[in-house]
């Protein structure tokens, strides 16, 4: 097991430096089976504290059967984009702080690139004499190739000039201390103050997005439910689980990169997964394979969403 929770501490600050090892949905259902609970990452560079702390989302999974913990409440629902997170201070009305969300208590201080990069957000805004915490996503348009893993890896070059060339959005879905009775109204709020919110038309068909939010519209009740040391209690990440199967690990292929990078591919006894006939997954790289103790002839659980390789997910006990 501490293995595999190394193997997620690396795969995590991978992620958040927008250089993924292994992809998100993976790491969820690697991290859900082995009680890997920790969020964010380490922070790099110059770092201050947020204002507010930058929680994540509790994840609700669909196809589990649990009830809804929110059921019965007066909710509203946003699209998840997938992409970096970041927050941004502003002083009577000036934009002071710009920072990654690191480890969600403090992170890497961005705030040149966000006055490098014309009109990415507002650098005053009509607030008057208060101080806010504004949140939100840093995407990159599903065009663009490897989109999540651009936009995060742009909140990282250290090149100016490079940074104000890439084709990143940012998109609100919070605003500390809130300034309606209500979510929806905060978003308002934000969009009058010149924001892009995550209630914007056909995000799902431009930008890449990882599920549903689902929270409380009523700032008050929301705050009223409180938060445990991770997550807001009035609030979730609706998802689905990729569909997975059992069959058998028949060897191993290693291929070498380019740059001299050595990859591993599981070679599978044929199994269907959907419309699929699967005999190749990924396993990442060599502590992956050490993390999951495989050997040859295991059954194991593989996994596939969407046109993505399918990966292994763990073996499967006898």
């Amino acid at each position: 097991m501490n293995k595999l929770h190394k193997l997620l501490d690396k795969a995590s600050e991978a992620y958040y430096q927008g250089t993924p090892t292994i992809p998100d949905f993976m790491f969820d259902m690697l991290a859900d089976g082995c009680g890997y609970n920790k969020i964010g990452a380490a922070v790099h560079g110059k770092k201050a504290k947020h204002a507010y702390p930058m929680y994540s989302l509790q994840k609700f999974y669909v196809d589990e059967g649990k009830s809804d913990p929110l059921a019965g409440l007066d909710i509203t629902t946003s699209i998840k984009l997938d992409g970096a997170a970041i927050s941004l201070l502003y002083v009577n009305g000036v934009l002071v702080q710009a920072l990654t969300r690191g480890d969600g208590v403090e992170g890497q201080v961005i705030t040149d690139k966000m006055y490098e990069h014309g009109g990415l957000v507002p650098l005053r805004i009509n607030l008057g004499n208060v101080t806010v915490q504004i949140t939100g996503e840093i995407v990159a348009p599903l065009h663009v190739e490897n989109s999540r893993n651009y936009a995060a890896g742009s909140l990282n070059l250290k090149d100016l000039q490079e940074f104000k060339t890439r084709a990143i959005e940012f998109f609100a879905y919070q605003i500390t201390p809130n300034l309606d009775p209500t979510w929806s109204g905060d978003m308002r709020v934000l969009k009058q103050l010149g924001f892009n919110t995550v209630l914007e038309p056909d995000l799902a068909k431009i930008y890449p997005s990882d599920g549903i939010v689902v929270r409380l519209n009523n700032n008050h009740q929301f705050e009223q439910m409180g938060y445990t040391s991770k997550h807001p209690r009035g609030a979730y990440a609706r998802k689905v689980r990729a569909e997975h199967v059992e069959t058998k690990l028949l060897g191993v292929e290693w291929n070498v990169g380019k740059t001299g990078k050595v990859t591993p591919t599981a070679i599978l006894e044929p199994v269907k997964i959907g419309d699929a006939l699967v005999s190749r997954a990924t396993l990442n790289n060599p502590g992956f394979i050490e993390a999951l103790d495989l050997q040859i002839g295991d059954t194991v659980a593989v996994v596939r969403s969407g046109e993505i390789i399918p990966c292994i997910l763990h073996k499967v006990n006898a």
